[in-house]
């Protein structure tokens, strides 16, 4: 009987730990100035985190701008600010990344320092943060 139950316990422990879930990793990338293609990107977000939170699996999910989609984290010109703000404290685990060099060449062309949302995480470089996320294991998801 006890070699029965330590056969059963080797069998069922690998089953139990996957059970418990796993973290997913999943990288969305907007570089359009486009309201349909941030909301889709939202939504991917959103969708993304819905279902693996139904499976009982944790998400982390990074959105990534640059070029004309960095419009999507500057405050009074993004046309999903408030939905942002929104999914920001409703999701922990949805992070936005601005491109800095990107970030740079607005704030110069403007003439004065571009103010970025809250919720916005500068990095140096939009495209090389996309192949830095790739490198961990994220998936690569364009609306």
């Amino acid at each position: 009987m006890r070699k029965l139950l330590m056969i059963a316990a080797m069998v069922l422990a690998p089953v139990a730990a996957w059970a418990e879930g796993v973290t997913h990793k999943v990288a969305i990338h907007v570089d359009e100035n486009d309201p349909q293609v941030m909301n889709m990107a939202l939504n991917n977000a959103a969708n993304v985190h819905s279902y693996y939170e139904s499976q009982g699996d944790e998400v982390i999910i990074e959105i990534v701008t640059y070029g004309p989609g960095l419009n999507m984290l500057i405050p009074g010109k993004s046309p999903v600010e408030q939905r942002i703000s929104v999914m920001s404290l409703e999701i922990p685990s949805l992070t936005f990344a601005a491109c800095g060099n990107t970030h740079r060449a607005m704030s110069e062309k403007a003439g004065q320092d571009i103010p970025m949302m809250d919720e916005a995480n500068m990095v140096t470089s939009g495209v090389v943060r996309l192949i830095e996320l790739q490198e961990q294991g994220y998936a690569y998801v364009r609306p």
